[in-house]
């Protein structure tokens, strides 16, 4: 078949394989424009070790297009330095408008050097899962999208790099770079959640760990369940602050915790109740990159404040640095003297004699140096060659008055004195004419219940009154508990799994502080140690009841729920051992943390229940010792039982709430401990013959 071309179509013809080929040229320009990527090399130099971060700058002019977003925006940071200690540093990068970037901070513990080492968002390695020198292509620990945020890429970048902990390795940045190109990450943020948002704005300038810049913070909170968003009006405060970081160890890892005070806008400290919090000017954004549960602190306070005691209040909040999300955080009261917090007098530098100069005071146990605190005339008990110091607090070594650093030293110096001595236990002339008991017994109760392996040689904090307001010593608040709940690999009395083990006996484990080791020498006290033993059966019905705490777990489980997958999205390690060197598994979800943080307290108390120093015998109905009764704890339980008396225990018959007898026993002994795995659940009638033949009858219920 023959087909007819006309020169009309041959004309056709050639015009569209012309526009074709212009098509697919037009497309590989843009195609080979959108893929070329812009790189720009920058020199380092020497990284010092003095504890001043350095700034290594490179200026970019020619960046095309200029404005950072998802279609153009910074794609990779590449690093090649060297370091002795990997673990020291924290590395930043700073964009011309001041948004500041972590890069890594604090990983590589004792490895060397970074080695070619590319941090992308188009990498599926976490640097958190990488080891030194850290060659390759790794995600950041931050987001490079916050710097994607449609502000100019050209201006001065800089690269930050700190040393934080000084005296000891060095090292150089040999080079860097940042490449931009297309498909680039955009910043994380917050659409909604039902937790406070606090969001600062430092004004291009750089948080660091001293001095307090000065910023502004807004806080969003609906309250009663609402959505809160970050276009809501900041309605819980809006106004100027001083911030700094704050901590130690915390303040190595990538989620770092703040310490801020509100102020007037001239910088004079300005009281404010925050997210319902009583009016004061010093707070804490207490980070929980090392509690992976978010709980560990807040439940200690919690704990001791229904002993009767005050501890630190808190908040769960969201917060955005400047436009960068930071994940979850507790907003928290700073200690320090008030009469909303550590309710003592308070102390003026003029007031240095008779009653004035007797109180307030907070001291601690803590790191220390020469400037801020004084060495004890006496050495830990069983441990007789270490030193102890105790550090001014409030008020701070820079305030007090060299009278009423005279005081207090003399009077620890007198408590000390006493309770070394071989009348130690005497109730006026020992130790308890210094001290007061009931907050110490507390103290080691909290601290003991989550084996808190800081609480008695660091963050170890006392205060005291006037005498006027009886003047005595007292133990707390309690604080810090991010290195507690949990098995850790450091001495066996904290990495073992079964639940054992005193945190009192810290002093075992060669510390990196020294504790004074008074419970040591107090549970050599019989009476102390019955006290303890009391008061802790009387708590393990209530406060310290499993049901109780699990129930506090769970309140914050829910409450945080949609939020932690936020925080896990910006800090994805889950799964990972991170931070706190922990023994064991690592669940891979939310809700399996706080699994794993169930079965912990659960052994924790099962272990305590069963060695708890002392002897009781006062009947927990009414708290008054009645000679030849009994105590039973916990009560409710669900899985063991104590019974203790005075006098021997000869006969024991187990009935049911109908009168239908279920068990007996013939113990003959004044302290028994019962399984009661096999027993269902119900309420329990108990007949128990003493020596003396006297019959006591109590009830019992299983859970």
């Amino acid at each position: 078949m023959m087909v007819t071309i006309t020169p009309a179509q041959i004309l056709a013809y050639f015009a569209s394989m012309f526009c074709i080929r212009r098509f697919f040229f037009l497309l590989g320009l843009l195609l080979c424009q959108e893929v070329a990527a812009q790189v720009y090399t920058g020199v380092g130099g020497p990284i010092t070790d003095n504890g001043v971060a350095n700034f290594y700058p490179q200026q970019i002019t020619t960046l095309t297009p200029s404005v950072l977003d998802s279609a153009h925006g910074l794609v990779s940071v590449c690093i090649r330095l060297t370091h002795t200690y990997d673990g020291d540093l924290d590395v930043q990068l700073i964009s011309p408008n001041g948004n500041a970037v972590t890069l890594f901070s604090g990983i590589g513990a004792d490895g060397d050097n970074f080695t070619n080492t590319c941090l992308t968002h188009q990498s599926s390695i976490n640097i958190l899962n990488g080891s030194a020198p850290f060659t390759g292509s790794f995600s950041p620990e931050d987001n490079l999208g916050n710097v994607n945020n449609g502000s100019d890429g050209n201006g001065l970048w800089k690269l930050r790099i700190l040393d934080t902990y000084p005296g000891a390795d060095t090292g150089e940045l040999l080079q860097w770079s940042l490449t931009f190109g297309a498909h680039a990450a955009l910043p994380m943020g917050i659409d909604s959640t039902k937790l406070p948002i606090v969001q600062i704005f430092t004004n291009g300038q750089t948080i660091e760990n001293e001095p307090k810049i000065s910023a502004n913070l807004q806080i969003r909170h609906k309250g009663n369940g609402g959505w809160n968003r970050p276009t809501d009006p900041p309605n819980a405060y809006n106004g100027f602050i001083g911030i700094e970081i704050r901590g130690s160890f915390s303040a190595s890892l990538p989620q770092k915790p703040y310490g801020f005070e509100t102020r007037t806008e001239t910088g004079a400290n300005l009281d404010s109740a925050l997210l319902g919090m009583p009016k004061e000017n010093d707070w804490i954004l207490l980070s929980t990159y090392n509690d992976k549960t978010f709980v560990r602190n807040s439940l200690a306070s919690n704990i001791f404040q229904q002993m009767g005691h005050y501890a630190p209040r808190s908040r769960f909040c969201e917060v955005l640095l400047n436009q960068n999300y930071k994940g979850i955080y507790l907003l928290m009261e700073k200690i320090k003297r008030d009469t909303k917090r550590v309710n003592l007098a308070k102390l003026d530098t003029n007031e240095n004699t008779g009653d004035d100069v007797t109180g307030g005071y907070i001291i601690k146990v803590d790191y220390h140096d020469a400037s801020n605190s004084w060495l004890s005339s006496f050495h830990p008990v069983d441990h007789p060659s270490f030193n102890v110091y105790f550090v001014f607090h409030q008020p701070d070594a820079f305030t007090i008055s060299g009278p009423q650093k005279q005081y207090i030293a003399t009077y620890l110096n007198s408590l000390e004195t006493a309770l070394y001595s071989s009348t130690f236990s005497h109730p006026t002339q020992g130790y308890r004419a210094f001290l007061d008991v009931p907050s110490f017994i507390d103290y080691f109760l909290v601290n003991e219940l989550s084996r808190n392996n800081d609480g008695f040689k660091k963050s170890y904090y006392f205060h005291k009154d006037k005498a006027s307001n009886g003047g005595l010593l007292r133990s707390g608040p309690v604080w810090d508990f991010d290195w507690a709940w949990k098995n850790i690999n450091e001495c066996s009395i904290f990495s073992a799994t079964n639940g054992s083990g005193w945190a009192y006996k810290v002093n075992n484990c060669n510390p990196d502080n020294n504790s004074p080791g008074w419970a040591v020498r107090l549970l050599q006290d019989s009476t102390f140690a019955n006290q303890l033993h009391c008061r802790y059966a009387q708590l393990r019905t209530s406060i310290l009841d499993t049901l109780n705490l699990f129930h506090y777990l769970d309140s914050v489980q829910v409450l945080v729920n949609e939020a932690q997958e936020r925080h896990y999205r910006k800090w994805p390690i889950l799964g990972i051992n991170v931070g706190t060197p922990e023994v064991g598994s690592q669940p891979l979800t939310y809700a399996g943390e706080i699994t794993k943080l169930k079965s912990w307290i659960k052994k924790r108390l099962v272990w305590l229940d069963a060695n708890m120093p002392g002897h009781c015998i006062q009947t927990l109905q009414n708290g008054i010792v009645h000679p030849g009764q009994l105590s039973l704890y916990p009560n409710p339980t669900n899985q063991t039982l104590w019974i203790e008396s005075d006098l021997e225990i000869k006969r024991l018959d187990w009935y049911s709430a109908t009168g239908k007898a279920v068990r007996s026993e013939t113990p003959h002994l004044k302290s028994v401990r019962f399984d009661l795995a096999d027993l269902p659940q119900g309420i329990y009638h108990l007949q128990c013959r003493l020596e003396n033949g006297l019959v006591v009858n109590r009830r019992m219920v299983k859970l």
